[in-house]
């Protein structure tokens, strides 16, 4: 019903939304994936029952991740998308196949979330961001998709979307931005949109900036990752 969706809409941002607010020191303490991996195991760990495709980067990372899902739909499989920011509706961040999540299914996942949290006492709830993630987790679950294309947020390193372990890491180009958050040189920016790059996993790079190549080559090198570019 129209009522439980905006009840969940009212919930949800209830919560810290960084995308409105001047962010924290990006640190682990202030993005805190610990907190985030213990809601994820409350929920019954979600994002270990799907395969996934990470996207990080500065330039084209939403574009990517929608070509990638359109790409994978057309292939025959059963894609999800997850993205950020909106334009007009929080449902645009969810999909299944090019199709917003349903205000029902939106609703029936972030209440689920709700009560989970005031049912354990957790006073700290997570971020607007954080929260849509674990919805978008827990949607791709439950409606069996065959794999999900997560565009991460800010950075990378400390991103909510980063508990995850891809099938594949890619990096999109980077550049300078949030330099306020992720440090003032493109080594800086890149150490952190590297961060994505799982040990021995596979990681695919656009064609980069040579400062910020030499650290996403230097990072997937330490972590014995394939990496194709």
């Amino acid at each position: 019903p129209r009522t439980a969706f905006k009840e969940a809409i009212s919930f949800l941002y209830s919560a810290r939304d960084y995308e409105k607010i001047v962010p924290p020191k990006y640190s682990g303490e202030s993005y805190d994936l610990g907190r985030f991996r213990r809601l994820l195991g409350r929920l019954g760990n979600p994002e270990r029952h799907i395969r996934t495709v990470l996207v990080a980067g500065t330039k084209g990372k939403g574009s990517t991740a929608a070509i990638l899902s359109s790409i994978l739909t057309a292939a025959g499989y059963r894609t999800g998308l997850y993205t950020s920011p909106h334009l007009v509706s929080v449902r645009e961040r969810i999909q299944l196949n090019g199709r917003l999540i349903s205000e029902a299914d939106f609703a029936r996942i972030i209440l689920d979330i709700q009560a989970l949290l005031r049912r354990r006492h957790v006073d700290d709830y997570q971020t607007v961001f954080e929260i849509l993630t674990a919805a978008a987790f827990l949607y791709f679950q439950r409606k069996r998709a065959d794999i999900a294309v997560i565009e991460a947020g800010v950075g990378g390193r400390l991103d909510a979307t980063n508990v995850l372990e891809p099938l594949l890491s890619v990096i999109t180009p980077v550049s300078i931005d949030h330099r306020d958050l992720l440090g003032d040189t493109l080594g800086k920016i890149a150490r952190e949109k590297g961060g994505i790059i799982k040990d021995r996993g596979i990681t695919v790079l656009a064609a980069q900036p040579a400062a910020a190549r030499r650290e996403l080559v230097r990072i997937a090198r330490a972590k014995r990752s394939v990496l194709r570019d």
